[in-house]
């Protein structure tokens, strides 16, 4: 059976299947925790697709909180030529790893 989802979640979208294991924007709940994603564009069932006007009514994917982390360090650096001005940044974002559980 193939079905998978587009499931939007943080400003992105995701394709997934039962199964994958995906890392997206920090989403609130504990490891372990089973959440629902409920912004779901789009559904294909073996073949079969639903496209949302703009999201799939009644659909969801269930997927577990396998951990939270933060990603590695970007360096932000602002510069404007003749005028001395340098600025030098770091950024961590915070990510959240799911393992997809059900369409």
């Amino acid at each position: 059976m193939d079905t998978y989802a587009i499931v939007k979640t943080g400003g992105k979208q995701y394709r997934v299947q039962e199964g994958d294991t995906i890392r997206v924007e920090s989403l609130p709940g504990d490891e372990g925790d089973e959440i629902e994603l409920d912004n779901v564009l789009m559904i294909s069932r073996d073949g079969d697709v639903t496209i949302g006007a703009p999201t799939v009514p009644e659909a969801r994917v269930r997927a577990q909180v396998l951990g939270h982390g933060r990603g590695r360090k970007l360096v932000v650096f602002k510069y404007k030529a003749k005028t001395r001005y340098r600025r030098r940044k770091g950024h961590r974002q915070s990510y959240t790893d799911l393992k997809v559980t059900g369409i």
